[in-house]
């Protein structure tokens, strides 16, 4: 399967209502994307400074040729354009100093969406949102730091479990921790010995562990820890790379496959079961790589961030670019979300197939000048054919 970008899209913020974003950490994520059922409008949360805002817009879609001659180049299209947006400021996240990441994860039992944001300090508030994108009037809870926040700030990092959204892991730099919550329970410290600047829970492993292995990248090193575990620390595995080449990014696929990519412009892919590198990318990236993200539609494909303003889709088993867009200034966040909820997944995908619609994945990013570039991932349209094709066959 080969996926191209159909759509790219672009909205900015106003400066008169965020007249200069907050600069961040190199690798920190303060853009959150949900996309609507018909993939007809967007919100997008991003973050600066101690504020997170939501804005909201509609673009108009365009299938001609003209098009996507256009969006081949990795440019908005004209006819692509915003046609209204919205900016709001999202008051129940109370933070008091700089947000250095926000995660967005829906919940399969509710149905609504959970806001996380965690700043600077390790303070993690999680708020409950409605699936339009409207807020509901209700904190659900906030965690302050085990060390009362005192010492100097530095980037931290959240990430929820992929099947228990109660379950989050807050990863703080320059204290060497990654703190395990269960809601606003603390379960357990992990202790790095390096500096964390990325974390994952890990995915499509059984049924017992799948919410209790964490992938974690400190230094030049990615290390894999187990919740359950008290020896070594609940330390399971080391694997290390070229020295002096930090890891800005580490990300786990459906299939359960790691990546990390950093420093060294290298994005390796890394199988759980044996600890072996299943692929190495090398220089993939003109400069440094601080975001990564498996494709939701094809976990053969990887999206990748760098330095350079490029983001970029390409197939990691034969180091190939498919496609690729650039923004306007540096990245202050990057995000992947897929059309439909990811717990009825697999069961749409399987429809749509068979109805020869192709499934749909939504890629974004904020500039530092306040743009937000948007784009509309999809498999081709031939091989989408085939694959109707095939399933007709055994109807």
């Amino acid at each position: 399967m080969t996926l191209e970008a159909k759509s790219l899209t672009k909205a900015v913020v106003p400066s008169t209502l965020i007249p200069s974003p907050s600069p961040g950490n190199l690798q920190s994520t303060r853009l959150a994307l949900h996309v609507s059922e018909d993939g007809s409008s967007c919100w997008a949360y991003v973050a600066s400074g101690c504020h997170i805002y939501k804005l909201k817009y509609y673009w108009l879609l365009d299938t001609t040729g003209r098009f996507f001659r256009k969006q081949r180049k990795g440019k908005p299209s004209d006819s692509c354009a915003v046609s209204g947006y919205g900016l709001f400021l999202v008051t129940r996240c109370p933070h008091r100093s700089e947000i250095q990441s926000i995660v967005l994860a829906e919940t399969e039992s509710t149905g609504y969406l959970m806001l996380g944001s965690v700043d600077s300090y390790g303070h993690l508030i999680v708020s409950k949102l409605d699936p339009a994108g409207e807020d509901v009037n209700r904190l659900i809870y906030s965690v302050l730091p085990r060390d009362g926040g005192v010492g100097e700030g530095s980037w931290a990092g959240l990430c929820f479990s992929p099947v228990q959204w109660s379950m989050a892991a807050v990863a703080r730099s320059f204290c060497k921790t990654v703190d395990v919550y269960d809601q606003d329970i603390h379960v357990r410290t992990l202790r790095t010995l390096w500096y964390p600047s990325a974390l994952n829970f890990m995915q499509n492993l059984s049924p017992a562990n799948e919410n209790s292995i964490l992938a974690i990248t400190e230094g030049c090193q990615l290390t894999i820890w187990d919740l359950r575990m008290k020896e070594n620390g609940g330390c399971l595995h080391r694997i290390c790379g070229s020295p002096g080449d930090v890891f800005y990014a580490v990300c786990s696929s459906s299939t359960g496959n790691i990546a990390v990519g950093g420093a060294d412009r290298t994005v390796t892919v890394y199988d759980p079961r044996r600890w072996a590198s299943l692929s190495r990318w090398v220089h993939c990236s003109k400069y440094e790589i601080t975001g990564l993200a498996f494709s939701s539609i094809d976990p053969d494909h990887i999206y990748i961030q760098g330095v350079d303003y490029e983001v970029f889709c390409g197939q990691w088993k034969e180091n190939t670019k498919v496609f690729s867009f650039r923004g306007d200034s540096n990245w202050l966040g990057f995000t992947k979300v897929l059309r439909t909820s990811v717990f009825n997944m697999l069961e749409r995908m399987y429809m749509d197939v068979c109805k020869g619609v192709p499934q749909k994945g939504f890629l974004g990013g904020w500039c530092d000048s306040g743009s937000i570039f948007v784009a509309d991932v999809v498999a081709k349209e031939s091989e989408i054919n085939t694959v109707k094709g095939f399933v007709n066959g055994f109807s």
